[in-house]
């Protein structure tokens, strides 16, 4: 067995502890919004919240939660955003895997001048407005246009692009040779043997579409908005102090920190069990030989 010297030591026990203070305050902000979620009314507006629930002048409640899940509101916009990253991430990768496949091949008609403008429009955009006058006459105005119309992103389609150009020609003549078509090629080849940057991509689109706000805020009407527009009310309504002369067991703000509890469930639930895949995703796909 190799025996460590001194500074090696010392080295190892100082990364370790570098790595544990940076996952505590990562970590902080998320264990802070939990306590203070079901902390006494008195505990947070008084700002006695600092690690864990504090119950002081009231004891701990959960009357914050009840009072979300009691409205309607709060249901359908969270059922507009899991059906916008849903039906969002897959009409997205169909066009990322899709356009990705084709762009990697050097057989494809004017596929350098395809290449380039795809590279294009993430050094130069139209800017905001008339990007927005552009969806309205589009008519991005329903759930099904505003996923259609945010559906591509240059920067995954480069990343999946530059990971399918890696994949070994002769792989793919050999199964040329035995009669596949690019449908085949595509799915019983590419996609098999893309399984990390497909992963990785996936997530960067998922993630994408349950934190959307600004376009949905600007372009769906009310029953077509997501969790997020209806959490930037809610945080809007405390800022302004309004609690509608109703007298509660809860702090306002508690009402705020719940929101975010249950916006930030699921990705939670679903990051670790893909998270394996980020950086074998991000370095081959970032990296062409």
């Amino acid at each position: 067995m190799k025996r460590l010297d001194r500074s090696e030591i010392i080295f190892k026990i100082f990364a370790y502890v570098i790595l544990t203070l940076f996952a505590l305050v990562c970590l902080y902000p998320f264990i802070f919004i939990l306590s203070a979620s079901v902390s006494s009314k008195a505990a947070v507006d008084t700002g006695k919240v600092y690690l864990w629930p504090n119950p002081q002048g009231g004891g701990l409640q959960i009357d914050a939660y009840a009072e979300i899940f009691s409205q309607s509101r709060f249901w359908l916009s969270y059922c507009n955003t899991l059906f916008y990253t849903m039906y969002g991430t897959l009409v997205s990768m169909l066009v990322a895997i899709t356009g990705a496949y084709a762009l990697s091949k050097s057989r494809l008609m004017f596929g350098r001048g395809f290449n380039f403008m795809l590279v294009f429009t993430m050094w130069f955009s139209a800017g905001m407005i008339p990007t927005y006058n552009n969806f309205v006459q589009l008519g991005v105005d329903n759930r099904y246009m505003y996923i259609i119309a945010l559906g591509f992103n240059a920067f995954n389609i480069i990343l999946l692009r530059n990971y399918f150009s890696s994949v070994p020609t002769e792989i793919e003549e050999a199964a040329t040779i035995d009669g596949a078509t690019e449908f085949q090629l595509l799915t019983k080849i590419y996609i098999p043997m893309s399984k990390a940057s497909i992963a990785t991509v996936t997530m960067f689109y998922a993630i994408s579409r349950w934190n959307g706000y600004l376009w949905a805020q600007m372009l769906l009407g009310p029953d077509d908005q997501p969790l997020q527009v209806y959490i930037r009310t809610v945080l809007k309504d405390v800022m302004q102090g309004d609690q509608s002369g109703a007298e509660v067991n809860y702090s306002p703000y508690s009402m705020q920190y719940a929101l975010l509890v249950c916006s930030i469930i699921p990705i939670i639930v679903i990051y670790p069990k893909i998270q394996k895949y980020f950086a074998a995703g991000v370095n081959v796909g970032g990296v062409k030989e």
